[in-house]
């Protein structure tokens, strides 16, 4: 029955070429040094940046640099850029957490990461997909027991020192069990006037330092990537350098504190949409896959993921807006040897690029269009990369076109890459340079909330009553575009009324349900407030049911275009409140064609996944 008026009805190391390698210790011989508290990386005041955010600086999708080669000059042959000493051997990993109990070495992984930095700051587009990166690669190449890595994202100052503090206690444990022990923090988001700047809440350098340097833990290495994070490695007459050769003629165990840090204490770390991610991270990343491997024996040691990411972000960003962005290292130790990170070869699964293949730097993206690992090969040198099975468009860049072919990695094999199966194309067909692609990380949200709604110009006052609502939505954001949210709901509402018949008064109870879909725009021109508008199609079915049954029910639907727009409040911890306003068209076609006006306001909380 249509729905009538009564009236009518009725959601490189450097030195490591000058020092061969001791093929048990994997450290370069060089003189020995005990006790030494060195801070490597940094600039000379004339090639810092100065900061010019609080937040990370976002550069262009399109900046690369020229890679340049920073190395002072010493006397002799040998060219050291740095000395390192007092470093413990980390063992020889498998990959496994089976192997890292074999070896009696028990390592633990605390990786955070925040892109709110709170008032005054710009929210981050990827520091949580660094973490996740991160993560990923301690646990699948690192040793880590997934049980032992704790992957905190969006937490305040407070969760982060409680999930160290949880980790510190299963690592006493390990060590009253006779097993040495290892921790790995990382860092990704926003650090402000000397504090780590999580949320609405801010967590001082120095106490990160102290909490790290009191851990129960033997060997404890911090990774920051984060605006002027060299602050965390400032120590009166330390010496700075891009790169460093280590002592190792006689490895014994050790404890000590390790950081390294995205940029200088005065620079911003930066990110790009080009990569999606940071650049100290995503170099980082790339080389404990693989990339850093300079010695070719198939496993990554600090020093060679240090060495790495130093080079590739200078080379990355010395172009950039923001300026040169120099990662620095700092160690505190007693013992000595190289710090082996990931074992690359243990997966027996990846990319091999072999010695024949030509040198360059290969881009590896993969069907999400994210830049997987990048990984420099030097001429006449082979590099293996631990890639997770899927399939991946290899590049390589020439001076005047690229070189791309698409590989399939199978679970439990190696892939070999061969130069045969390159083809040339323009650069117009970059799959990782240009402004074209934006942030491609998506997310849903879900969100209930409640509202009030009122039709306007209606044929009659008891026809469409005003009624509360309640809804439930779920939205898609940064799927389809950066930015846009693509939202699917569905509400219910109701209220009472009473109609006149022939002048007799007839209650009613009034009900609707709502099945709609939207896309829309958000902005974010502050940290904490952002604002969205869009459209949305919404199916509606109104009825109305008399009392007593002194009628028969009503029933009117219809499909309807409408607007919608709002504000968001972020709380923190993904959770945030929304005001929201919607405004359909609604064509009443019921003894006549009629055009009526539906609003709504409505408040909603909302969880970001």
């Amino acid at each position: 029955m249509s729905f009538t008026p009564l009236e009518k009805a009725a959601k490189a190391p450097l030195a490591a070429a000058a020092c061969p390698r001791d093929p048990v210790t994997r450290a370069p011989r060089s003189l020995p040094a005990a006790g030494l508290h060195l801070e490597r990386g940094g600039a000379s005041s004339r090639e810092r940046a100065a900061a010019s955010s609080s937040g990370r600086a976002v550069a262009s999708s399109g900046e690369r640099a020229v890679r340049r080669l920073l190395s002072p000059r010493c006397l002799g042959r040998l060219v050291f850029v740095g000395v390192l000493s007092v470093l413990p051997p980390w063992g020889p990993l498998s990959g496994s957490c089976v192997a890292a109990a074999e070896e009696g070495i028990r390592r633990f992984a605390l990786i955070a990461g925040n892109d709110d930095g709170g008032p005054g700051t710009r929210p981050l587009l990827y520091a949580k997909e660094d973490a996740r990166k991160i993560h990923g690669v301690m646990v699948r190449l690192g040793g880590v027991d997934p049980a032992d890595a704790t992957l905190l994202l969006d937490g305040d100052a407070a969760q982060l020192l409680a999930a160290l503090a949880a980790l510190e206690g299963r690592a006493q444990v390990a060590q009253r069990a006779g097993q040495k022990t290892a921790l790995v923090f990382y860092y990704s988001g926003h650090s402000k006037d000397g504090s780590l700047r999580l949320g609405r809440s801010q967590l001082p350098w120095q106490t990160l330092r102290t909490a790290l340097e009191q851990a129960p833990v033997g060997v404890r290495i911090g990774i920051v990537d984060a605006c002027q994070s060299g602050a965390l490695t400032r120590t009166k007459g330390a010496r700075k350098a891009p790169a460093f050769a280590i002592d190792a003629e006689n490895p014994r165990d050790a404890k000590g504190l390790v950081f390294l840090t995205a940029s200088a204490s005065n620079e911003d770390a930066q990110e790009s949409d080009a990569i999606a991610g940071s650049y100290f991270s995503h170099h980082l990343a790339s080389g404990l896959l693989g990339g850093a491997d300079r010695s070719g024996d198939g496993r990554v040691t600090l020093f060679e993921a240090y060495a790495y990411a130093y080079e590739r972000t200078v080379a990355d960003t010395v172009d950039s807006s923001a300026g040169a962005q120099h990662p620095t290292f700092s160690y505190d130790l007693a013992g000595n040897g190289d710090l082996v990170l990931t074992d690359v070869v243990s997966r027996r699964e990846g990319l091999l690029l072999p010695a024949t293949a030509p040198a360059g730097t290969y881009f590896l993206v993969d069907a999400r269009g994210v830049v997987s690992a990048e990984v420099t090969k030097p001429a006449d040198a082979e590099r293996r990369v631990a890639l997770l099975p899927g399939s991946y468009r290899v590049k390589r860049r020439l001076p005047d076109r690229l070189r791309i072919g698409d590989i399939q990695i199978l679970r439990g094999e190696v892939g070999i890459l061969e130069e045969s199966r390159l083809h040339d194309a323009a650069f117009a067909d970059d799959p990782v340079k240009g402004t074209a692609r934006e942030d491609i990380r998506s997310r849903w949200s879900l969100a209930l909330g409640g509202g009030w709604q009122n039709v306007y110009a209606a044929p009659s006052a008891g026809l469409f009553p005003a009624a509360g609502l309640l809804g439930l939505e779920l939205g898609l954001r940064d799927f389809f575009r950066k930015g846009w949210v693509w939202g699917m709901d569905a509400g219910l509402g109701g209220a009472k009324g009473v109609a006149s018949a022939s002048g007799v008064l007839v209650p009613f109870s009034f009900s609707e349900l709502s099945l709609a879909t939207s896309m829309g725009a958000e902005w974010r021109p502050l940290s904490a407030l952002t604002p969205f508008l869009g459209f949305r199609v919404a199916f509606f079915l109104f009825s109305r049911k008399f009392d007593d049954g002194a009628l028969p029910p009503q029933f009117f639907a219809t499909v309807s275009p409408g607007l919608v727009g709002g504000l968001s409040w972020s709380l923190g911890h993904g959770l945030s409140l929304t005001a929201r306003a919607r405004l359909h068209y609604l064509v009443y076609n019921i003894d006549g064609n009629r055009s009526l006006a539906l609003s709504e306001l409505g408040a909603l909380g909302v969880y970001d996944f």
